[in-house]
């Protein structure tokens, strides 16, 4: 992250010039517009964006933030989802937190994160951080448990984001906020106790089949050992889990100059299988895991 990357109060600053030349900036996959709402009065309290695959998802976490942080709707009121005409995101203010679904995979978040660091700059929050909360696959480690990236790297254990920009490739650097993951996993291992919390690489793949050495994907033209091969090396080398977004998250974070981090919970043991074979309702509970892991430091970092 640059010095340059915020200004002097600590709000957020958008390395785009072209953005200041635009009479109004459309927010479109989120529903927003600089020019038509003031985005400054409506967000500039905004201390933390949390965001997560579903929309379902997401909107359960705003009502457990409501309930967490003691937030009081005026009466009559109700939360409710203020992406919903873009019918593409879902999100949810919550006093000082912003719950909204990023879908799946690294185009979709990357859409999101643009979007919403726009929408930091616009209303001038200060210092947000940002979270991913999410769901992946385990290497060597039990179902349920909960991990904290270090570092995130591709498919081939690069820790760099590489795009196709005007046709000649651009590499970002994935970096993470390292003192917040070491909070994080602080209060991973001392307050939630029905996990272990674990801390390492998360690989992030393009797809969820072959991408993962999946056997179980309509193609596969690799053999079982070539799979647990694979498997064991990445282990060996500190991967503790997969997923299919962390990368650009660190990278696009970084580069906003951006705090970030990742939490995720494991479904399954690659090592042990490809299938989630768990009933509908301890994958619930599993999942609820990386939001009272978030919670909990959201509570800590407003002195509640």
């Amino acid at each position: 992250m640059n010095e340059e990357d915020h200004s002097e109060d600590g709000c957020v600053r958008l390395q785009n010039p072209h953005i200041k030349e635009m009479e109004q900036d459309f927010l479109y996959h989120i529903s927003l517009c600089s020019g038509t709402q003031d985005l400054q009065e409506m967000f500039s309290d905004v201390k933390f964006v949390c965001m997560g695959g579903t929309p379902r998802r997401m909107e359960k976490f705003a009502h457990f933030v409501e309930k967490e942080l003691d937030i009081k709707l005026p009466t009559g009121a109700a939360l409710c989802d203020i992406s919903a005409r873009s019918y593409r995101y879902s999100m949810y203010k919550i006093g000082p937190v912003i719950s909204v679904s990023h879908g799946m995979g690294i185009p979709s978040l990357s859409i999101l994160l643009h979007e919403m660091t726009k929408l930091m700059y616009h209303a001038r929050c200060k210092d947000p951080i940002f979270m991913r909360l999410g769901t992946c696959g385990g290497i060597g480690i039990p179902a349920g448990s909960l991990v904290i990236t270090e570092e995130a790297v591709d498919g081939r254990m690069q820790n760099y984001l590489e795009l196709a920009i005007l046709g000649k490739l651009v590499q970002r650097p994935a970096i993470l906020d390292k003192e917040i993951a070491t909070e994080l996993k602080l209060i991973g291992d001392t307050e939630i106790t029905e996990c272990q919390t674990f801390f390492g690489k998360t690989m992030c793949t393009d797809d969820f089949y072959e991408g993962q050495g999946r056997l179980d994907g309509a193609f596969c033209d690799y053999t079982v050992d070539d799979k647990m091969a694979f498997l064991a090396d990445i282990h060996s080398k500190g991967v503790t889990n997969m997923e299919m977004e962390s990368l650009a998250f660190a990278a696009i974070c970084h580069h906003a100059g951006i705090k970030g981090a990742v939490i995720c919970v494991t479904l399954l043991n690659r090592l042990l299988g490809d299938q989630i074979s768990a009933s509908k309702e301890i994958m619930e509970e599993w999942q609820e895991r990386p939001q009272k892991l978030a919670i909990k430091f959201i509570k800590k970092r407003l002195n509640m």
